[in-house]
């Protein structure tokens, strides 16, 4: 009797790790730079010899994919369903202890402790990170905490863009432009920053945060693009919302850089991606980096939005003007182009 139950308690854990490793399969999949403006900037930086930096920011992209790719998968069971499954004590407790062999990063980590070439301090970091991304998915906080803290707006489109900025601080372009932002401040702050690379840094962070411009809606999914057609806003309010957010993050990330630059950079980076966001509804995945439609969409925002930076940086902050009235007048035109969709 013992016998058969222990086999029936086996096959119920067995299904259950399957099932979880075709979740696991899928989730790793949603993870690309394609299309990623700071992954092409870094790819254009090698190919113009500067290998440093270019590496420098694939490397920061790639700490920060380790992240949410070391996340548990038991965390693809929704409570409820976990609830009600027929497992003992014993059963659930094997799974936890199996189921972070479902994740490749932890293969990953295993394959550096046996290779002799590597440092047992890159094997701690690297165990590190990866611990860090588990446990960080595994604890579970009490929801909305940390969302009740987000401002308020003396607006009635207060609760779009705080649903917005619950958006943006929920993708990895945000965490890669916080980290420059972190790293620009502290070298500010011990004096090691000149100010000739406070605008540099700024283009920097601010290409990193731009993908998102690009794919306004991709995080809404389309049950969030039919509650727009049922909220009594106009297609310019939809899109100013959003726009909304995008800057006060962006001006954030630029305090310890160039303010003025940052402005007029986000402001034409949102101008080049209403049109891509309405037209082009890519989806995107929350804990992810952002992706562009096409890669000359991508280009295309690059260099505009750089190029308004620089003029306000090196010419005149009077070049900010044009960038508000460009800003304003696509905020108007592909708000019409919205309602009629």
């Amino acid at each position: 009797m013992a016998g058969s139950k222990r086999v029936i308690g086996t096959a119920r854990v067995r299904a259950v790790l399957k099932w979880l490793g075709r979740a696991t399969k899928r989730s790793q999949q949603t993870f690309s730079f394609k299309g990623n403006n700071i992954f092409l900037t870094a790819i254009v930086l090698m190919f113009m010899l500067d290998t440093a930096l270019g590496g420098i920011l694939i490397g920061i992209m790639a700490v920060i994919v380790v992240l949410p790719m070391s996340s548990d998968p038991l965390r693809a069971i929704p409570p409820s369903r976990n609830g009600l499954w027929p497992l003992e004590a014993s059963e659930r407790r094997l799974l936890r202890f199996l189921s972070p062999f479902l994740n490749p990063m932890t293969w990953v980590v295993l394959g550096l402790t046996v290779w002799k070439r590597v440092s047992w301090g890159l094997v701690a970091f690297a165990g590190g990170v990866v611990v860090t991304g588990f446990f960080l998915s595994a604890r579970s906080p009490r929801r909305g905490n940390f969302w009740r803290t987000l401002p308020r707006f003396p607006s009635p489109l207060n609760q779009m863009i705080r649903k917005n900025l619950r958006e943006m601080l929920s993708t990895l372009d945000f965490v890669t432009a916080a980290l420059i932002a972190v790293g620009a401040a502290g070298w500010r702050a011990a004096g090691m920053l000149p100010k000739e690379a406070f605008f540099p840094f700024t283009v920097v962070a601010m290409l990193a945060l731009s993908t998102c411009a690009l794919s306004l809606f991709g995080l809404d999914g389309a049950a969030g693009l039919r509650r727009y057609s049922l909220l009594p806003v106009r297609g310019w309010q939809v899109l100013l919302a959003k726009d909304i957010a995008f800057i006060v993050i962006a001006l954030v990330i630029a305090l310890p850089l160039y303010i003025p630059g940052a402005l007029a950079a986000a402001l034409i980076a949102l101008a080049v991606g209403h049109r891509t966001s309405i037209q082009h509804r890519e989806p995107q995945h929350r804990w992810r980096f952002q992706t562009a439609p096409s890669f000359g969409e991508a280009i295309t925002q690059i260099l505009t939005m750089t190029m308004a930076g620089a003029a306000v940086a090196y010419s005149s902050v009077l070049f900010l003007a044009p960038c508000v009235a460009i800003w304003a007048i696509s905020v108007w035109w592909f708000g019409r182009e919205f309602d009629r969709r």
